[in-house]
């Protein structure tokens, strides 16, 4: 079964061929930084319209990379939920046309599960066994719209069950808005994670509080420690050389103790040996090396997927909706673009007592 999957949740416009076993035929993204980084983070409008001139070349060129016609296809897969409205209706309006031109059947796909399913694509060839879990393993999902940990006991939505998320800001939401705050631009992932390389976490500790430390709770906020960085910066100016690089590397430390503690602890209460790394936020070098550690020492075993598959990609929608159809699954043309998730959430957002 090759299948086709068109990602457009935000501002990564992307195509590609899998087949149902994982197999990566074609991948192509289109990233939106450059357009998006005088505003210091994603303009839904910009988004919408890049999209849309953007979309049929993608596709395009992901049919050409696996050489394979729409006639071709066994079906197409489309980002329907969660996202911005506008971005998700252009590659749902793309799908559409495709699949019926081509007579094939159409799937929408939740964007969270695309992420969570994502570990099992396989790119520059098979991955040895031990490199693909099985059900059920406990996922931490950190994006820049997106932080939670969920139990997955299999492909389907009613498989999946949240066991604890933000409460406000997403990881990677934070580690934007502490970027700007520091003068580092967008997005600020991958900068303050090089910074942090060089810097010690000790010598700004006093400036970055512990995140959401309660011991028995999943939950997170990383509101509280974007507040904390703002204060510091308010007070004393931006830092700069080692001191930057210092500060970069409190925040990830954090950040980064927080997302392990609370993953591997919800692995351990749920009794399951495997945990998996899913979202941008997992490209985060700090976080693969802490989460590697803390799953060794717990005798836990951990998968990360590749770079590539960890940022928004077309791949893992292509596979998930292979899944999808090859249970036996269809969507109507009447399918509709929704901004909020169809895994159920246990999470409140907000303060206050639980």
């Amino acid at each position: 079964m090759r299948v086709l999957g068109i990602e457009t949740s935000c501002d990564e416009t992307a195509a590609a061929v899998v087949t149902e076993e994982g197999d990566v035929l074609s991948d192509v993204v289109r990233s939106q930084v450059a357009l998006h980084a005088p505003y210091g983070g994603v303009v839904p409008e910009v988004a919408a319209r890049d999209h849309a001139r953007a979309v049929v070349p993608v596709v395009r060129e992901a049919l050409a990379r696996a050489g394979v016609a729409a006639a071709d296809l066994d079906g197409v897969a489309v980002t329907s939920r969660p996202g911005l409205a506008g971005a998700l209706l252009v590659g749902l309006q793309a799908a559409k046309g495709l699949a019926w031109a081509a007579g094939k059947p159409l799937v929408g796909v939740d964007h969270l599960v695309g992420h969570l399913l994502a570990v099992f694509l396989r790119r520059d060839g098979a991955p040895a066994p031990e490199e693909r879990p099985a059900f059920p393993y406990v996922a931490l999902l950190a994006s820049g719209g997106h932080t939670a940990i969920y139990r997955v006991d299999g492909p389907s939505l009613g498989a999946i069950r949240e066991l604890g998320a933000t409460r406000d800001d997403a990881a990677g939401e934070a580690f934007d808005k502490v970027a700007k705050l520091l003068g580092l631009g967008y997005p600020g992932g991958p900068v303050v994670d090089r910074l942090a390389a060089e810097g010690d976490a000790a010598a700004a500790a006093e400036a970055v509080p512990a995140v959401m430390a309660r011991k028995e709770s999943l939950e997170f906020s990383f509101s509280g420690i974007k507040s904390a960085v703002a204060r510091h910066v308010a007070k004393r100016g931006r830092p700069e050389g080692q001191a930057l690089n210092d500060l970069c590397a409190a925040f990830q430390g954090a950040v980064v103790d927080a997302l392990v503690q609370k993953t591997v602890r919800a692995a351990r209460s749920e009794g399951v040996e495997r945990v998996v790394l899913a979202g941008g936020v997992a490209a985060n070098r700090g976080l693969r090396a802490k989460m590697a550690a803390a799953c060794a020492r717990r005798g836990l075993a951990l998968f990360v997927p590749p770079f590539a598959s960890c940022t928004d990609n077309g791949a893992m929608i292509a596979y998930a909706g292979a899944l999808r159809l090859a249970a036996g699954e269809r969507d109507t043309l009447d399918l509709a673009p929704e901004t909020r998730t169809a895994l159920p959430r246990v999470t409140r957002k907000g303060g206050g007592a639980r």
